[in-house]
């Protein structure tokens, strides 16, 4: 299947039917007065994140959805059926907004979070709600109202928990299909990867994370340059960055100093939250040079790219603020197991961080509210 992260379509919801004027006729009832019934509710446009669709491919060809308008009312106080509503699924992690406004309609975060998009119309009252002592025969009635009408922007950001990013070819496809059950295209050119990738690393039967592997980044990306560019809003919702590097090119003639300093400054020039968020750094193909050379060449990289970070200490206390860094070998599988428990460590930690901080902030408020009380 195609990948498709992005997608623009138009919801139009139904009309609500209209309210009818009628008065009863029967024998022998000679004023038998309005009996006129309401309009149906119009069918609504609604959004449900569904966590078994990874792409927005259903919505490239197909961009107008309609649902049903409402039935209108009849006489002997019978109401018009309203109209089923009609419901879009769309990946886990769809961001939809508004053309026209620009305004963010919902964000699909969780599996089963459903969004209205376009409300159907209300039905219109029938002449029986007109009734009164001073109007007893009302002879009209009201239109059902209009249904919301939206152009919609959709944009996929894929939920992970760990992105990795680097040049392309430097070993992001082996290294996620080494550490999980993913398994993406593996070749030895670039750009071999063309779409996300995800994997889940399984720890254990309580412990996992979600990996994402975007095309491989080129100097000049955040203005368009290669493929990555059209991929870096996937890394918008990962917790934690891993930089990919390749310490052994086929092109002697390459710096991987100089490609790792143009990757961190793309991530600048795009955008600075994701600047800002934590990066580890992973030192790949290690197993295509001896040791004395693979050192030496890890030693003469971190001093051009200004690393000062000390190795941390994994037997104490896990560090949550200083880079980390691994030497690893994707393909021969060295040095991944501890990459990855390194992983899980932090993972966990963040949202044990994450969870005490949200009790801090509830006995907070729960403290400032019996105060106010007690005044």
């Amino acid at each position: 299947m195609k990948f498709i992260d992005e997608a623009k379509i138009e919801v139009v919801a139904g009309k609500g039917g209209n309210g009818a004027a009628s008065f009863r006729r029967e024998k022998f009832v000679p004023r038998g007065g309005p009996d006129g019934g309401d309009g149906g509710r119009g069918g609504s446009v609604w959004a449900e994140a569904d966590e078994n669709l990874n792409t927005l491919v259903e919505y490239r060809f197909a961009k107008r959805y309609q649902a049903k308008n409402g039935e209108k009312g009849h006489g002997a106080d019978r109401y018009g059926a309203g109209a089923d509503d009609i419901t879009l699924h769309m990946p886990v992690g769809t961001l939809i907004r508004d053309v026209d406004t620009d305004e963010i309609v919902a964000d699909l975060t969780h599996h089963g979070q459903r969004v209205c998009l376009a409300r159907g119309g209300k039905g219109g009252l029938g002449n029986i709600h007109f009734k009164s002592s001073v109007n007893r025969a009302p002879k009209h009635a009201t239109p059902g109202e209009e249904g919301e009408a939206r152009s919609l922007q959709l944009e996929l950001k894929v939920l992970a928990d760990v992105g990795l990013l680097g040049m392309p070819n430097a070993g992001k496809s082996t290294l996620i299909s080494a550490v999980s059950a993913a398994r993406p295209k593996v070749a030895g050119y670039p750009f071999t990867t063309l779409h996300p990738n995800l994997g889940v690393v399984r720890m254990d039967e309580n412990h996992s994370f979600v990996m994402a592997d975007i095309p491989g980044l080129i100097e000049g990306a955040a203005e368009g340059a290669g493929l990555g560019h059209r991929f870096l809003k996937h890394l918008s919702r990962t917790g934690l960055l891993l930089h990919v590097v390749d310490l052994a090119p086929f092109d002697e003639t390459v710096n991987p100093a100089e490609e790792a300093l143009a990757i961190v400054e793309e991530l600048r020039k795009y955008d600075a939250a994701l600047y800002s968020k934590p990066r580890w750094l992973v030192l790949n193909k290690l197993d295509m040079l001896n040791k004395e050379e693979a050192e030496a060449r890890a030693a003469a990289f971190l001093e051009q790219i200004g690393w000062n970070h000390p190795a941390p200490d994994d037997r104490f206390e896990f560090d949550m603020t200083t880079p980390r860094l691994f030497k690893i070998s994707a393909l021969a599988h060295q040095g991944t197991q501890h990459m990855v428990h390194q992983i899980n460590r932090y993972l966990i930690e963040k949202k044990r961080l994450a969870a005490k901080a949200v009790a801090e902030t509830m006995k907070q408020v729960e403290t400032d509210t019996s105060v106010f009380k007690a005044e």
